[in-house]
């Protein structure tokens, strides 16, 4: 018997053999097909509920079994779900359009979203119809046959190549590993990065010290190494993933991806990707994004050049450095941190144990949202390293199930995120309660210490929850619409926002003890802590613009005349540039966020959501960080609406205004 074809509420983990997918997928297609069928051969006039509403419950468990086995691929994977990742992605991309193609189904939309004027229609109703239409108007529905045959081969085509971009990446992740025998090799690192250093060492049957371009192994290596040379050369490993003319290139598989997008977009009648994508977004032109980018760069690009300005003088001083590198930033930035604000990441991540962070960001979410999180041990799981809770409120309501999967392994890609394996939404007087998971990358125990975390992790740690917090507070009628289906430069708010708590006496005062002796981080520290916030902000504004920009440069243009992906990006990065560049590396090539997730035309949407978490936190500052009247509105305005108005609406309904970058300027110290 498939598990995965028998009725489940959790995902049944320990029950699913790999075997298990491949006819899973196909079965669940062909029932889904079966649901489209019905409502195209519906003899009754096209209505909201035999057509939107029918269209919208159809292919539920195809959505549970895709969400499953995509989130194993990210989180669990081996070569063979590998294998089948890239045999039933180009089936479900042909699978999409014979959907979005369907002639008959596209009739009836069409007839209901013509008539809606005088169907009398609630808010979010309208949403849904809307995102109906579009889903085929703006996919292929209105093409003549000779160009739906087209887009179904591009799409097919984009299903594999991004598949095979993130597989690449994993594999160099993978691939590299620096092993170490002298000790004199790691001055300069804290105890605990040598000793975890020397336990994966040990788990590979080595002696000595091991270095991976993981981030718990990579960062402090690249923080705290003494050696300039080693930390050189992790620098151009880490930053030429995909870059070496190999068999894990992805230099062909970027002017694909690229020109595939372009050619698709051309196709539905717009004159990039990046107008294509935009269109569905708060930013709404790239002409829009370009100006915002550019607006922020002028008052940021000053700011960086004296920053890094001082940072070339420290290192001179320091060790008569006479051109600082990229190997370079994070060692002599830390030691000018510890020097303006006597603050060093390693007196600071004795506070903060893995177990009690999570402890203070459960409390956190009790204070602004009365929530409840119970750890629960018979909830099925995909690895032992999992933790299970269920999530209530203060009437003991079952509000959501929640996953956290924390440290790295060799089957998960780098990186931190939330996903879900279920919807919320609310059918025949049932509200269904979604399944939240949060996955990270953070420094594992070791033999004399538990988990942990650098003050960075503790902020990614709130960063992912607060994804979390906007999937589990979903409250809407339709799966599409709920939780965080938003736009997705509203996605990162409630992400965002949650950082804020981190710098905060009152919100630290939950969680930050010291792992020995129970001590309450001193306020000294937490002033240091709120000090050195905007500690080269400058230069970290200009760092992610450019990642902005060269995502713009990939799909805001024509890109079929680009044949070299360095020289392409190189001038990209010529207005944010402060570093010497290094032609052994190339970020386009392990770019994941754009070239294989969900952000293509999308990454200008980090910094524009800091603009609306500035914003939004001035609003908690002003009446108190854990102020009920102003969480409640946050919470009944934002995280529960999912998709269901414009975001804009939303955001003025809990803040009575529009978002000023003001705001984030001065927060950031760049005003």
């Amino acid at each position: 018997m498939n598990p995965l074809l028998s009725p489940f509420d959790t995902a049944p983990f320990s029950k699913i053999k790999n075997e298990h997918f491949k006819p899973a997928f196909l079965q669940a297609m062909e029932d889904a097909r079966t649901e489209i069928d019905a409502i195209t051969e519906n003899q009754e006039a096209p209505s909201f509920k035999n057509t939107i509403e029918a269209l919208e419950f159809s292919g539920q468990q195809l959505d549970r079994i895709s969400s499953i086995f995509f989130n194993l691929n990210s989180a669990e994977t081996n070569e063979e779900i590998q294998k089948i990742a890239q045999e039933v992605s180009p089936l479900l991309s042909e699978f999409g359009n014979d959907i979005t193609l369907n002639k008959d189904l596209f009739i009836r939309v069409k007839a209901v979203y013509e008539q809606k004027e005088h169907l009398n229609l609630t808010v979010e109703q309208n949403t849904l119809l809307d995102k109906k239409y579009k889903s085929f108007s703006r996919n292929g529905a209105n093409l003549p046959e000779n160009k739906k045959t087209r887009l179904r081969e591009i799409d097919a085509s984009l299903a594999k190549l991004k598949l095979q971009f993130g597989e690449n990446v994993l594999a160099e992740t993978n691939k590299y590993q620096k092993h170490l025998t002298n000790e004199q090799d790691l001055e300069g690192l804290p105890d605990g990065a040598k000793e975890a250093a020397a336990q994966l060492a040990k788990s590979k049957k080595l002696d000595g010290w091991l270095i991976t371009l993981d981030y718990p192994s990579y960062i402090p290596f690249m923080k705290y190494a003494k050696n300039r040379e080693l930390r050189k050369e992790l620098s151009l490993a880490f930053g030429s993933k995909g870059f070496k003319d190999d068999d894990l290139d992805n230099q062909e598989n970027v002017l694909q991806i690229a020109k595939l997008r372009h050619e698709r977009a051309n196709l539905l009648g717009y004159a990039t990707h990046a107008n294509f994508v935009l269109e569905e977004r708060m930013a709404e032109t790239p002409e829009k994004v370009h100006g915002f980018l550019n607006e922020i760069l002028d008052k940021a690009k000053p700011a960086a050049q004296r920053e890094f300005k001082q940072l070339e003088d420290f290192a001179k001083d320091l060790d008569d450095i006479d051109q600082l590198q990229k190997w370079d930033s994070a060692y002599y930035s830390e030691k000018l941190k510890q020097k303006l604000f006597s603050l060093d990441d390693e007196k600071l991540k004795p506070y903060f144990k893995l177990e009690n962070v999570i402890s203070g960001v459960f409390k956190v979410a009790e204070k602004l949202f009365g929530l409840q999180f119970e750890e629960v041990f018979d909830i099925d799981k995909y690895h032992d390293e999992v933790k299970t809770y269920r999530v209530y409120d203060l009437e003991k309501k079952f509000v959501s199930l929640f996953y956290a999967d924390f440290h790295p392994r060799a089957g998960k890609r780098g990186g931190a995120w939330m996903t879900s394996y279920k919807s919320q939404y609310r059918k025949d007087k049932e509200n269904i309660r979604p399944h939240i998971s949060n996955v990270c990358n953070f420094t594992k125990p070791t033999e004399s210490k538990p988990s942990l975390l650098t003050f960075n992790e503790v902020t990614t740690l709130f960063h992912e929850f607060g994804h979390g917090l906007h999937g589990m507070l979903a409250n809407t009628i339709y799966p599409s619409l709920s939780g965080t289906s938003v736009y997705w430069d509203f996605v990162e708010l409630p992400s965002q926002v949650l950082e804020n708590w981190c710098y905060e006496k009152e919100a630290l005062e939950l969680f930050a003890t010291h792992y020995e002796t129970g001590e309450l981080i001193p306020m000294e520290l937490v002033e240091k802590i709120k000090e050195s916030a905007t500690f080269q902000e400058g230069m970290a504004t200009l760092r992610q613009l450019s990642f902005g920009l060269l995502d713009m440069s990939w799909h805001g243009i024509n890109p079929s005349e680009i044949t070299d992906v360095k020289a392409h990006e190189t001038k990209a990065f010529e207005g944010t540039n402060l570093y010497p560049e290094t032609i052994e590396t190339c970020m386009s090539t392990a770019f994941s966020h754009i070239f294989q997730g969900g952000y293509s035309s999308g990454y200008y949407s980090y910094k524009w959501a800091e603009v609306l978490d500035a914003d939004a936190f001035a609003y908690f500052k002003e009446k108190g960080i854990f102020n009920l009247e102003v969480a409640t509105k946050f919470k009944d305005n934002v995280l529960s609406q999912g998709g269901t108005e414009n975001p804009m609406i939303l955001y003025k309904r809990f803040r009575g205004a529009e978002p000023k970058v003001e705001a984030l300027l001065e927060r950031a110290g760049l005003l």
